[in-house]
C-alpha cells in the first residue's frame, strides 16, 4: 500500500496523524496490533493518521497511554478542537510539552501548572459568573489544563521556574480556605528538586521587568521559544531577538525576586494570615 506522506505543519489534524503514526511506529507496533490494544479498528486508525478524520478526546487518551507519550497526542487533540481555549494557547501548550526548561512569570494569580484542581475550578467559575465562558468551556479548560499538568510528570522531567509576583499569593481567588491549600500545594512543589519557587515582592516595584504574564520554554534541541497573553489571545513568540531580551530580563528579575527560602517565608505567612 503506497504510504501517505502529510506536512505536519499544514494543519492540526495533520500534525495529530504525523505523531500519532510516528508515536506508533516507534513502538513497533503495527495499525492492526495498535488498533487492537485501544479498542480501535485498523481502517480507522489509517484514516486519522492520514488526517482524513478528526480524532476523538477518547483516541487520544488511549493512545497515549499505550504509546506512554506523556499525554502529547491528548494536547495536540486539544489544539484541533479549542474552542474553549484562547487563540494561540494551543499551540505553546503543545511546545510546553516537550520543554526541558519552563521558566514563567505571573501576574494576579498562580500560574496553571502550580494550581490546585479546586483554585483552577474557582478561576473558571469566576468566568461563568462574569459570562466570559460557558460551563462546557470552563469544564473544557480546567480538564485541558490538568493534561498540560501531567505532562510535567514525564521522565526525565522539566524544570520549572516560577517566579510569582506577590499579588499572586495575596489575590483570595476561590476564598480564603482554597487559596490556603493552593499556598499548601506551592510549599510541596518548592520541596521537589525539579521545582524553583520565587516570590517577585511588591517593593520591587519598576525593578520589575515585565508588566504581563512571560514564559520561557527551552526545548531538547537548546531551542528558546517565549510566550505572552493580552486580554483576546496568546502569542508564541520565536524571534530570537525579542526572545534573547526576554531571557536576559528573566534573569535579572530572578536576582532581584526573593531567594526560594525567603519565598517560602512570605507564602507561609500569607498561609497563616488566612487563618488568623
Amino acid at each position: 500500500m503506497r504510504r501517505t506522506e502529510l506536512d505536519p505543519s499544514s494543519s492540526p489534524v495533520a500534525a495529530f496523524g504525523v505523531q500519532l503514526r510516528r508515536s506508533r511506529e516507534a513502538k513497533g507496533l503495527s495499525q492492526v496490533r495498535f488498533g487492537r490494544l485501544i479498542g480501535y479498528s485498523d481502517s480507522y486508525l489509517s484514516c486519522i493518521e492520514r488526517a482524513e478524520r478528526n480524532p476523538t478526546l477518547v483516541l487520544a487518551q488511549r493512545a497515549d497511554a499505550a504509546l506512554d507519550t506523556g499525554g502529547t497526542l491528548e494536547l495536540m487533540y486539544w489544539n484541533i478542537s479549542h474552542t474553549a481555549l484562547f487563540e494561540g494557547f494551543p499551540e505553546y501548550a503543545q511546545q510546553e510539552a516537550g520543554a526541558s526548561v519552563i521558566r514563567i512569570f505571573e501576574l494576579g494569580v498562580v500560574p496553571g501548572l502550580l494550581q490546585t484542581h479546586e483554585y483552577a475550578q474557582a478561576l473558571e467559575a469566576g468566568a461563568v459568573a462574569r459570562g466570559s465562558a460557558t460551563r462546557q468551556q470552563a469544564d473544557e479548560r480546567v480538564a485541558f489544563l490538568l493534561t498540560r499538568q501531567g505532562s510535567v510528570e514525564r521522565r526525565p522531567p522539566p524544570l520549572v521556574h516560577a517566579v510569582l509576583d506577590e499579588s499572586c499569593v495575596r489575590s483570595a481567588v476561590g476564598g480564603p480556605a482554597v487559596l490556603a491549600r493552593q499556598l499548601e500545594h506551592l510549599e510541596r512543589l518548592a520541596e521537589q528538586p525539579t521545582f524553583i519557587i520565587q516570590i517577585a515582592p511588591f517593593d520591587l516595584g519598576e525593578g520589575r521587568p515585565f508588566l504581563r504574564p512571560v514564559i520561557l520554554l527551552t526545548l531538547r534541541d537548546g531551542t528558546t521559544l517565549g510566550y505572552t497573553e493580552t486580554h483576546q489571545r496568546g502569542y508564541l513568540e520565536r524571534d530570537i531577538a525579542t526572545v534573547t531580551e526576554w531571557d536576559r530580563d528573566y534573569d535579572r528579575l530572578q536576582v532581584e525576586a526573593l531567594s526560594q527560602a525567603a519565598s517560602l517565608a512570605v507564602i507561609r505567612q500569607a498561609r497563616k494570615e488566612l487563618s488568623a
